[in-house]
C-alpha cells in the first residue's frame, strides 16, 4: 500500500471518532475508514483522475462514491469544524486565492457561476475565500466565481467569529467592511487605500502577520487537487479544500 500520502497514527487518532460508521454508530460499521481517508488524501495530492487510484486503496468507483456522499452531506465540512474549534482567535486574517479550473471542470449542472466559476482574462477559474487564525490555520472557507471581488465576501467570512484584531489587504479597505470589525468588538488592521480623504491609522507592525495567510493558500496548494479545480462540482471541490484543510490542522 501506498504510505506516502496517508496519515500518520498520531493524526488518524485525532479524527477517527468524527467518522461515520464507527462501532457507536448505529447501522453497518465502516472498517476501512482509515483506508478510505488516505485513498482520498492519495486522490487529493497526487490530483490523478479518480479511475488511477490504486488498487490498494479498494474499487475507485466505490471511493469517489462515498466521498461525494460525505460531501453532499456535510461530513468534510463537519471534520474540519471540529478541528478548527482550537483555532487562536487572538486575530483573524482574511484573504482569498484564485484557482485555474481545468477543461475536465466544464459541463457541471447549471450555469457556470452556480458552479463557482468564472471567467476572465486567464479563462475559467474559481476564488476561494479563507479566514485563517493568528498562527495562520484556516477557520473558514467560501467559494465564488474567479471575477468574484475579494471584498464582497469579507462580511460573510468573518460572521460567526470572534477575534480581538482582523487583517486583511487594502483590497478589503470599505466603510462597509470596517463597521463590521469594529461591531465583532474587534480592531481592524487594513491599510487604507489611496484614494481615502481621510487616511486611517492601522497598526504595521501587526498588520506584517497577514503574510501567514498566503503561506497557508501556499501549503494548501500542494493538494494538486486543490491547486487546480478539474471537478464539475462546487460541492466536490470544496470537499477537496476541506481535506486540505484538515491536513494543515493535523500536520
Amino acid at each position: 500500500m501506498q504510505k506516502r500520502h496517508a496519515l500518520r497514527d498520531d493524526q488518524w487518532d485525532k479524527i477517527k471518532e468524527y467518522l461515520p460508521g464507527k462501532q457507536s454508530d448505529c447501522g453497518v460499521t465502516a472498517k476501512d475508514n482509515r483506508l478510505f481517508i488516505d485513498a482520498v488524501m492519495w486522490i487529493g495530492k497526487t490530483g490523478a483522475p479518480w479511475r488511477d487510484l490504486p488498487e490498494s486503496y479498494g474499487k475507485w468507483s466505490s471511493v469517489h462514491k462515498r466521498f461525494i456522499r460525505w460531501a453532499k452531506k456535510g461530513v468534510w465540512q463537519m471534520i474540519f469544524n471540529t478541528l478548527a474549534v482550537d483555532a487562536d482567535t487572538e486575530w483573524l486574517m482574511i484573504d482569498s486565492t484564485i484557482v485555474r479550473a481545468h477543461q475536465h471542470s466544464a459541463g457541471g449542472k447549471g450555469a457556470p457561476p452556480q458552479q463557482s466559476v468564472g471567467k476572465s482574462r486567464g479563462g475559467f477559474s474559481t476564488k476561494v475565500h479563507a479566514a485563517t487564525d493568528a498562527l495562520g490555520c484556516p477557520t473558514k472557507f467560501i467559494l465564488t466565481p474567479g471575477n468574484t471581488a475579494d471584498c464582497s465576501m469579507a462580511i460573510p467570512l468573518i460572521e460567526g467569529q470572534a477575534a480581538e484584531h482582523v487583517l486583511a489587504d487594502k483590497g478589503y479597505d470599505s466603510d462597509e467592511i470596517v463597521m463590521a470589525i469594529e461591531a465583532m468588538n474587534a480592531n481592524p488592521v487594513v491599510p487604507p487605500r489611496s484614494h481615502r480623504k481621510t487616511r486611517r491609522t492601522y497598526d504595521k507592525h501587526l498588520y506584517k502577520e497577514r503574510s501567514a495567510i498566503e503561506c497557508m493558500f501556499g501549503n494548501l496548494k500542494q493538494f494538486r487537487r486543490i491547486a487546480t479545480r478539474y471537478d464539475k462540482l462546487a460541492t466536490s471541490y470544496l470537499a477537496f479544500v476541506y481535506v486540505g484543510a484538515m491536513w494543515l490542522w493535523l500536520k
